[in-house]
């Protein structure tokens, strides 16, 4: 680069559209974005360099010249970021840059020249250049922007199949900003609460439609996360603004500064089918479906627990001659006759803790703590008259007994109170059926 000795820089003649409004605006962004005194883009020629546009102090051509020059002719970028320093003495100008830009011509080279009066230090030095390169590459722009669309691209993919998920899982993105209460949804929480997309919402108004036990258990849930700047996940009962009854999974995330909690998101999800499904799992397994009693597996876990949950007596009771309905009439009828039994027990044991259909043609009634041993026993004889009526069915009399055991507890094992309250359904039984008998300690 011999010819660049007499560093000539050349100004455009005023004819001469050397730099467009493009140019200029990333160079006065340059100017604003560094906090540097000058910026411009001049071209390299054979005799030195054509000033195309600069931005910020119009530069001091004796002072940048030399500087222009080296950077000309240097492999890479120049940086010098205390000029005074380099030179060891005082000089007017404090710090300079120049990288010779990429044009994909190489007859046309540009040169990027950055000045300021104040000195950097080496690390903001090469900071600043290479950011400056960044910004004025038209190769790097593009490659940039190219990338920008892609991500802008690949996050609106994102972003339907997200909400697309998020409608097909019934699943809806909440925040609370705890300032002021107010809330924003996505589209698939107004869904859950059938509210028109985007209407105004309000915590007050969005309360309402809570039960009031899930309402209870959200808030109480909530407050802890709030003072503990944690999260929480509740199961709530909602009524929809058309007033059919939903289930939803609520989380929420308390987002906190310096320990204080500001904000709260998280996720609200239709569960109602879940919901559902589980209640009738839960149904079928604990339900005798036949008549809509407790079945066996209830009974045996609820007397399973009498150490925590204390049962006052246990009374067995067994249909009388149930067969031989069975045998008469059909299965069909014999089913109607225990539907009814049922419904006789249910009529009279209305102060039980558990009324379950323990077998084909027995049942159990347990009752509570509370009841005393007459009570009890006195339920006994009540149950062996309710169960003795005549079932009429197509202008027949069918006739419907029962006999029953009664034990009271007052201590020892579930296993000695159904002990106990089977020997008097046997002494019932013996006694000629249709009759209570109650286990005497």
């Amino acid at each position: 680069m011999s010819s660049l000795a007499a560093t000539t820089i050349r100004r455009p003649r005023t004819t001469e559209k050397t730099a467009t409004d493009p140019v200029l605006a990333v160079l006065s962004r340059l100017c604003a974005l560094l906090d540097i005194d000058s910026v411009t883009l001049s071209r390299i020629e054979t005799d030195g360099f054509r000033l195309l546009a600069a931005s910020g102090a119009s530069p001091d051509t004796r002072l940048l010249g030399p500087w222009m020059k080296r950077a000309a002719a240097s492999d890479g970028p120049l940086i010098v970021a205390d000029i005074a320093r380099s030179q060891g003495s005082p000089a007017a100008l404090g710090f300079y840059a120049g990288m010779v830009l990429p044009t994909g011509d190489d007859k046309i080279k540009l040169l990027l020249s950055l000045s300021d009066a104040r000195p950097r230090s080496e690390a903001m030095a090469h900071r600043l250049a290479g950011l400056a390169i960044e910004v004025t590459s038209d190769a790097t722009i593009n490659r940039l922007a190219r990338q920008i669309a892609q991500h802008k691209a690949q996050l609106a993919l994102e972003q339907n199949q997200f909400e697309r998920a998020s409608q097909t899982a019934k699943i809806g993105i909440w925040s609370c900003d705890l300032a002021d209460e107010s809330l924003n949804w996505t589209d698939s929480v107004y869904d859950l609460f059938e509210l028109p997309r985007g209407s105004e919402l309000s915590r007050d108004v969005t309360l309402r439609h809570y039960t009031d036990q899930s309402r209870q258990t959200m808030e109480a849930a909530r407050a802890q996360a709030i003072a503990n700047c944690s999260d929480f996940t509740v199961d709530a009962e909602i009524i929809t603004a058309s007033g059919a009854r939903r289930w939803m999974r609520l989380t929420g995330n308390v987002e906190a500064r310096d320990g204080v909690a500001v904000r709260i998101f998280g996720m609200k999800q239709d569960i109602t089918e879940e919901k559902l499904l589980a209640d009738k799992t839960r149904y079928l397994a604990e339900t005798d479906v036949m008549t809509g009693l407790a079945n066996r597996s209830q009974f045996q876990t609820r007397l399973g627990n009498l150490a925590v949950a204390p049962i006052g007596g246990l009374l067995l009771v067994d249909l009388d001659g149930f067969k031989q309905i069975n045998d008469s009439f059909g299965h069909a009828l014999g089913d109607q006759c225990l539907r009814e039994a049922a419904r006789r027990l249910t009529a009279c044991c209305d102060q039980a803790s558990l009324l379950a259909r323990i077998g084909g043609d027995e049942f159990a009634v347990l009752m509570g703590p509370k009841q005393t041993e007459s009570e009890i026993s006195a339920l006994g004889d009540r149950i062996v008259k309710a169960v003795g009526q005549p079932y009429e069915h197509n202008g027949h009399a069918i006739a419907l007994s029962a006999s029953v055991g009664v034990a009271c507890h007052r201590r020892g094992t579930a296993d000695d109170l159904f002990h106990d309250a089977d020997t008097a359904l046997y002494a019932a039984k013996a006694a000629g059926r249709n009759t209570s008998r109650t286990h005497k300690h």
